[in-house]
Protein backbone atom coordinates (compact mmCIF):
# COMPACT_ATOMS: atom_id res chain seq x y z
CA UNK A 1 0.00 0.00 0.00
CA UNK A 2 1.27 3.29 -0.72
CA UNK A 3 1.95 6.30 1.52
CA UNK A 4 -0.32 8.26 0.14
CA UNK A 5 -3.65 5.35 0.94
CA UNK A 6 -2.41 4.82 4.43
CA UNK A 7 -2.26 8.39 5.53
CA UNK A 8 -5.90 8.87 3.84
CA UNK A 9 -6.98 5.49 6.09
CA UNK A 10 -5.50 6.86 9.00
CA UNK A 11 -7.75 10.49 8.74
CA UNK A 12 -10.66 7.88 7.65
CA UNK A 13 -10.07 6.03 11.52
CA UNK A 14 -9.32 9.36 13.12
CA UNK A 15 -12.49 11.35 11.69
CA UNK A 16 -14.37 8.47 12.92
CA UNK A 17 -13.44 7.91 16.36
CA UNK A 18 -13.68 11.54 16.90
CA UNK A 19 -17.46 11.54 15.45
CA UNK A 20 -17.97 8.78 17.98
CA UNK A 21 -16.44 10.59 20.83
CA UNK A 22 -19.02 13.88 19.61
CA UNK A 23 -21.82 11.46 19.57
CA UNK A 24 -21.00 10.31 22.94
CA UNK A 25 -19.98 13.57 24.82
CA UNK A 26 -23.30 15.01 23.53
CA UNK A 27 -25.59 12.77 25.34
CA UNK A 28 -23.81 13.61 28.80
CA UNK A 29 -25.14 16.08 31.38
CA UNK A 30 -23.03 19.33 31.62
CA UNK A 31 -21.44 17.89 34.91
CA UNK A 32 -20.44 15.02 33.74
CA UNK A 33 -18.95 15.88 30.70
CA UNK A 34 -16.18 17.05 31.70
CA UNK A 35 -14.97 14.26 33.66
CA UNK A 36 -16.17 11.73 31.56
CA UNK A 37 -14.87 13.13 28.48
CA UNK A 38 -11.20 12.37 30.37
CA UNK A 39 -12.44 8.64 30.75
CA UNK A 40 -13.32 8.12 27.34
CA UNK A 41 -10.29 9.79 26.15
CA UNK A 42 -8.06 7.72 28.19
CA UNK A 43 -10.21 4.25 26.79
CA UNK A 44 -12.24 4.03 30.51
CA UNK A 45 -15.77 3.26 30.23
CA UNK A 46 -16.63 3.74 34.12
CA UNK A 47 -20.32 4.56 35.33
CA UNK A 48 -19.23 7.69 38.19
CA UNK A 49 -21.87 7.17 40.86
CA UNK A 50 -22.78 10.16 42.54
CA UNK A 51 -23.34 9.95 46.20
CA UNK A 52 -25.76 12.28 48.09
CA UNK A 53 -24.32 13.92 51.49
CA UNK A 54 -25.13 11.78 54.62
CA UNK A 55 -26.92 14.83 56.57
CA UNK A 56 -24.67 15.96 59.29
CA UNK A 57 -25.71 15.03 63.17
CA UNK A 58 -28.39 16.83 64.66
CA UNK A 59 -27.42 18.65 67.49
CA UNK A 60 -29.75 19.12 70.28
CA UNK A 61 -29.43 22.70 71.53
CA UNK A 62 -28.13 22.96 75.48
CA UNK A 63 -30.98 22.94 78.04
CA UNK A 64 -30.90 25.52 81.18
CA UNK A 65 -30.14 23.78 84.26
CA UNK A 66 -33.98 22.84 86.33
CA UNK A 67 -34.45 25.46 88.58
CA UNK A 68 -34.59 23.91 92.08
CA UNK A 69 -37.97 24.35 93.78
CA UNK A 70 -37.41 24.89 97.17
CA UNK A 71 -39.26 21.91 99.91
CA UNK A 72 -42.70 23.77 101.23
CA UNK A 73 -44.41 22.89 104.18
CA UNK A 74 -48.24 21.82 103.96
CA UNK A 75 -49.17 25.89 105.29
CA UNK A 76 -47.04 27.18 102.43
CA UNK A 77 -48.53 24.66 100.05
CA UNK A 78 -52.13 25.23 100.69
CA UNK A 79 -51.94 29.46 101.00
CA UNK A 80 -51.44 30.14 104.59
CA UNK A 81 -48.14 30.76 106.02
CA UNK A 82 -47.00 29.72 109.26
CA UNK A 83 -47.76 32.07 112.27
CA UNK A 84 -45.59 34.00 114.34
CA UNK A 85 -46.27 32.22 117.19
CA UNK A 86 -44.38 29.79 115.99
CA UNK A 87 -41.35 31.06 115.44
CA UNK A 88 -38.30 28.57 117.19
CA UNK A 89 -36.90 30.75 120.42
CA UNK A 90 -33.80 33.48 119.65
CA UNK A 91 -30.17 32.62 121.21
CA UNK A 92 -30.70 35.51 123.99
CA UNK A 93 -27.60 35.76 126.55
CA UNK A 94 -28.11 34.64 129.96
CA UNK A 95 -27.97 37.17 132.97
CA UNK A 96 -25.12 38.05 135.12
CA UNK A 97 -26.94 39.11 138.00
CA UNK A 98 -26.59 37.51 140.91
CA UNK A 99 -29.91 36.22 142.18
CA UNK A 100 -31.31 35.62 145.88
CA UNK A 101 -32.03 32.74 147.17
CA UNK A 102 -35.62 31.89 146.77
CA UNK A 103 -36.56 30.18 150.17
CA UNK A 104 -35.96 32.26 153.12
CA UNK A 105 -33.33 31.24 155.70
CA UNK A 106 -31.39 28.80 152.99
CA UNK A 107 -27.74 29.34 152.29
CA UNK A 108 -25.75 28.92 149.26
CA UNK A 109 -24.00 26.66 150.80
CA UNK A 110 -26.79 24.19 151.67
CA UNK A 111 -27.58 24.12 147.86
CA UNK A 112 -26.69 21.28 145.17
CA UNK A 113 -26.48 21.48 141.59
CA UNK A 114 -29.14 19.43 140.40
CA UNK A 115 -29.48 20.76 136.81
CA UNK A 116 -28.06 17.65 134.93
CA UNK A 117 -29.47 15.55 137.28
CA UNK A 118 -31.76 12.43 135.99
CA UNK A 119 -35.15 12.31 136.07
CA UNK A 120 -38.20 9.85 134.81
CA UNK A 121 -38.46 9.11 131.42
CA UNK A 122 -34.88 10.22 130.52
CA UNK A 123 -35.57 13.63 131.31
CA UNK A 124 -32.94 16.14 132.74
CA UNK A 125 -33.51 18.26 135.75
CA UNK A 126 -32.98 21.25 134.20
CA UNK A 127 -33.61 23.19 137.34
CA UNK A 128 -32.34 23.36 141.03
CA UNK A 129 -34.44 21.90 144.01
CA UNK A 130 -33.99 23.37 147.16
CA UNK A 131 -34.84 21.73 150.32
CA UNK A 132 -37.17 23.46 152.78
CA UNK A 133 -39.90 22.33 155.36
CA UNK A 134 -43.44 22.84 154.70
CA UNK A 135 -44.74 26.19 154.59
CA UNK A 136 -41.02 28.09 154.45
CA UNK A 137 -41.54 31.64 152.79
CA UNK A 138 -40.89 31.34 148.95
CA UNK A 139 -39.10 34.63 148.02
CA UNK A 140 -38.77 36.42 144.79
CA UNK A 141 -35.26 35.79 143.38
CA UNK A 142 -35.26 39.06 141.47
CA UNK A 143 -37.34 42.11 140.51
CA UNK A 144 -40.21 41.24 138.21
CA UNK A 145 -43.92 40.27 137.37
CA UNK A 146 -45.99 37.40 138.47
CA UNK A 147 -47.36 37.13 134.42
CA UNK A 148 -48.93 33.20 135.53
CA UNK A 149 -50.24 31.19 138.55
CA UNK A 150 -50.92 27.51 137.12
CA UNK A 151 -51.77 24.40 138.71
CA UNK A 152 -50.41 21.60 136.87
CA UNK A 153 -49.74 17.79 137.39
CA UNK A 154 -46.09 17.27 137.50
CA UNK A 155 -45.32 20.74 138.93
CA UNK A 156 -48.42 21.80 141.51
CA UNK A 157 -48.60 24.96 142.14
CA UNK A 158 -46.97 27.26 140.61
CA UNK A 159 -45.64 30.84 139.35
CA UNK A 160 -44.11 32.42 136.54
CA UNK A 161 -42.16 35.24 137.07
CA UNK A 162 -40.65 37.94 134.17
CA UNK A 163 -37.82 39.76 134.62
CA UNK A 164 -37.62 42.93 133.78
CA UNK A 165 -35.29 42.24 130.73
CA UNK A 166 -38.33 40.86 129.03
CA UNK A 167 -36.51 37.46 128.26
CA UNK A 168 -35.93 36.02 131.91
CA UNK A 169 -38.67 33.67 133.49
CA UNK A 170 -38.08 32.50 137.18
CA UNK A 171 -40.46 29.26 137.66
CA UNK A 172 -41.17 28.14 141.33
CA UNK A 173 -42.82 24.95 141.42
CA UNK A 174 -44.30 22.29 143.68
CA UNK A 175 -45.89 25.30 146.33
CA UNK A 176 -48.33 24.38 148.76
CA UNK A 177 -49.68 28.02 148.36
CA UNK A 178 -49.73 31.50 147.26
CA UNK A 179 -48.48 34.59 149.23
CA UNK A 180 -52.05 36.50 149.85
CA UNK A 181 -52.82 38.67 147.63
CA UNK A 182 -50.73 37.67 145.25
CA UNK A 183 -51.92 38.08 141.36
CA UNK A 184 -51.18 37.81 137.63
CA UNK A 185 -49.62 41.18 136.61
CA UNK A 186 -48.41 42.34 139.81
CA UNK A 187 -45.34 43.68 140.26
CA UNK A 188 -42.78 42.14 143.09
CA UNK A 189 -38.98 43.08 144.49
CA UNK A 190 -36.54 40.78 145.09
CA UNK A 191 -36.71 39.20 148.23
CA UNK A 192 -40.77 39.92 148.70
CA UNK A 193 -42.82 36.58 150.08
CA UNK A 194 -44.59 35.04 147.05
CA UNK A 195 -45.33 31.91 148.16
CA UNK A 196 -44.73 28.67 150.74
CA UNK A 197 -42.89 25.95 149.96
CA UNK A 198 -44.67 22.49 149.62
CA UNK A 199 -44.75 18.98 147.91
CA UNK A 200 -47.48 19.42 145.54
CA UNK A 201 -47.62 17.93 141.93
CA UNK A 202 -45.29 15.30 141.42
CA UNK A 203 -42.97 16.29 144.66
CA UNK A 204 -44.27 13.19 146.30
CA UNK A 205 -46.31 13.57 149.53
CA UNK A 206 -43.82 14.72 152.50
CA UNK A 207 -40.57 15.09 150.05
CA UNK A 208 -40.99 19.27 150.52
CA UNK A 209 -38.54 21.37 148.35
CA UNK A 210 -39.13 24.92 145.73
CA UNK A 211 -38.35 23.53 142.09
CA UNK A 212 -36.70 26.90 140.69
CA UNK A 213 -35.70 27.09 136.92
CA UNK A 214 -34.76 29.78 135.05
CA UNK A 215 -35.17 30.24 131.16
CA UNK A 216 -34.75 32.65 128.29
CA UNK A 217 -37.14 33.36 125.84
CA UNK A 218 -37.21 35.82 122.67
CA UNK A 219 -41.25 35.99 123.60
CA UNK A 220 -42.21 36.52 126.81
CA UNK A 221 -45.96 36.04 125.96
CA UNK A 222 -45.05 32.15 125.19
CA UNK A 223 -43.45 32.02 128.71
CA UNK A 224 -43.07 27.77 128.69
CA UNK A 225 -41.10 27.86 125.46
CA UNK A 226 -38.00 29.26 127.01
CA UNK A 227 -33.91 27.32 126.70
CA UNK A 228 -33.13 26.90 130.58
CA UNK A 229 -30.30 27.73 132.03
CA UNK A 230 -28.36 26.36 135.16
CA UNK A 231 -29.66 28.76 138.50
CA UNK A 232 -27.12 27.52 140.57
CA UNK A 233 -24.10 29.61 139.41
CA UNK A 234 -26.26 32.53 139.54
CA UNK A 235 -27.49 31.98 143.26
CA UNK A 236 -24.34 31.28 144.58
CA UNK A 237 -21.88 33.20 142.82
CA UNK A 238 -20.28 29.80 141.78
CA UNK A 239 -19.40 28.80 138.00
Amino acid sequence: MTTRKRLFTAIVICFAAFSVFIWRLSRLTPKRRLSDAGQIASGQNRQVHFETPSPSPSIEPELAPAATVPVQSPEQRSGALPSPDVTPTAQVAAPTKKLLIPVAGVRSDQLVDTFTAARSEGRVHDAIDIMAPKDTPVLAAADGKIIRLFQSKPGGITIYQLDPDNKTIYYYAHLDKYADGLAEGQTVRQGDTIAFVGDTGNAGPGNCHLHFSISLVSDPKRYWEGTNINPYPLLTGKQ
